[in-house]
């Protein structure tokens, strides 16, 4: 049995986590803030990273031409229809969510907080989206709720960094967790399987690297095909390999192997929107994957943090 589970993960969920520390199911409001990012507005590139979507990673956030109050309402509502007695965590989820002046974060994250039953929130950014005075307020949120920065990694390999046109040194991703540390603030870290030329042991690799930063958290996404994004158009011109499945699950067992017992697993498979997906059609089965990860741990007699696998 795994210590940090309440049914028969072998992986540790952040179900587990919000009910452990919370006592209730808890979910996150995906928000729209209206941020921009420095890899799309010229400051360091243009365009984005090639995967990403025209909505900044923020499929299922709010939309953006509602207030952040109204857009958190109108979700929390509708989520509240499947669980009426959760707790809620305000997600800031499109592009960089720290790209903007300490008064502008205030003016978003502000009302959120003092939304009733909101217990925390989530910022996703990028590592060179931030000064000292950015810092020092998040230093002070983490002193009034649950906060967790999320910070997109994707891959250590440069040659794949420079393919996915990244704009981030590992230098900037480096200092922001030391400085993030410092403040004992937790960070959860993205990265992304089946990256064009990424070999198994690429990806292994980026996880391990994961694992030394000693996280709370980290995201474990499929690599999603989708239209619109320079990827897409690179795919549909020369197509390069897909992982399978079972690829996939092959792939995220033995990263989950070589992760501390006590990293939360965020995320281990996507949710692409189905009328923007390319490939790989099977990330659509989300729930089939999940339970072809457990069941295949079970097979392999493997846990998060215990090196068992016979096929690493």
């Amino acid at each position: 049995m795994f210590k940090n589970t309440l049914d028969n993960k072998r992986y540790y969920t952040l179900n587990y986590y919000y009910k452990k520390t919370y006592g209730s199911k808890v979910f996150k409001v995906a928000l729209n803030g209206g941020f921009s990012c420095p890899n799309k507005d010229g400051k360091k590139g243009t365009g984005g990273c090639i995967y990403c979507s025209p909505s900044g990673s923020g499929d299922f956030a709010g939309n953006i031409k509602e207030d952040i109050l109204t857009q958190f309402e109108n979700i929390k509502n509708m989520m509240l229809e499947k669980w009426p007695d959760a707790k809620y965590i305000g997600y800031f989820q499109a592009n960089s969510n720290t790209y903007a002046s300490v008064e502008k974060l205030k003016e978003l994250y502000e009302p959120i907080l003092n939304v009733e039953n909101v217990v925390g929130l989530n910022i996703a950014t990028r590592s060179d989206c931030f000064n000292e005075d950015i810092y020092n307020y998040l230093d002070d949120l983490n002193k009034r709720t649950d906060l967790v920065i999320e910070l997109g990694l994707q891959s250590i390999h440069e040659k794949t960094i420079e393919l996915i046109n990244r704009k981030e040194s590992k230098e900037e991703f480096e200092n922001c967790i030391n400085e993030l540390k410092k403040r004992n603030i937790k960070y959860v870290i993205h990265i992304i399987n089946g990256l064009p030329g990424e070999t198994k042991e690429d990806m292994i690799e980026t996880a391990k690297y994961v694992n030394s930063l000693n996280p709370f958290g980290i995201k474990i996404h499929m690599l999603h095909v989708i239209k619109n994004t320079k990827l897409g158009d690179m795919y549909l011109e020369n197509p390069f390999h897909i992982l399978t499945k079972d690829e996939y699950i092959d792939i995220v067992i033995n990263q989950l192997e070589y992760l501390n017992e006590d990293i939360v697993i965020n995320r281990i498979t996507g949710d692409p929107v189905k009328e923007d997906l390319i490939e790989p059609t099977w990330l659509l089965k989300k729930f089939v994957v999940l339970n072809d990860i457990d069941k295949e741990m079970v097979k392999r007699n493997t846990y998060q943090g215990i090196k068992t696998s016979s096929n690493s």
